[in-house]
């Protein structure tokens, strides 16, 4: 249910954006979401179609751009992707790992028609 509300920011920001370009239209929003944000794309995409009518943004298209997740072993250094809940180091078998990559959520561009 949180994606109400990180709908309504996106809107908001979007349309603050557009109104500081004397936008008379959204066109498509870009988003960029990590694979680990808890983030459903078909949930913010439904309430966006409720959130955005009668606005300037109402039949803007959201684009969704999944980044995967990177992990970096903290005892050998080896940098990998996350696979299927595998939280060790694939090199060394080390379970002391930080997240480098994937918790990413934000606005990448809004295109506009002034």
């Amino acid at each position: 249910m949180h994606e109400l509300s990180v709908t309504e920011n996106i809107l908001e920001i979007a349309l603050r954006h557009a109104q500081e370009a004397d936008a008379q239209q959204i066109k498509n929003i870009y988003l960029v979401i990590g694979q680990l944000a808890t983030i459903v794309d078909d949930s913010v995409q439904f309430y966006w179609d409720i959130v955005a009518q009668d606005t300037i943004a109402e039949y803007a298209q959201l684009q969704f751009r999944r980044i995967p997740a990177e992990l970096e072993c903290l005892e050998c250094g080896h940098q990998f992707r996350l696979d299927e809940g595998d939280l060790v180091c694939k090199s060394c078998g080390s379970a002391q790992i930080k997240v480098i990559a994937g918790e990413e959520f934000y606005i990448e561009a809004i295109d506009i028609e002034s």
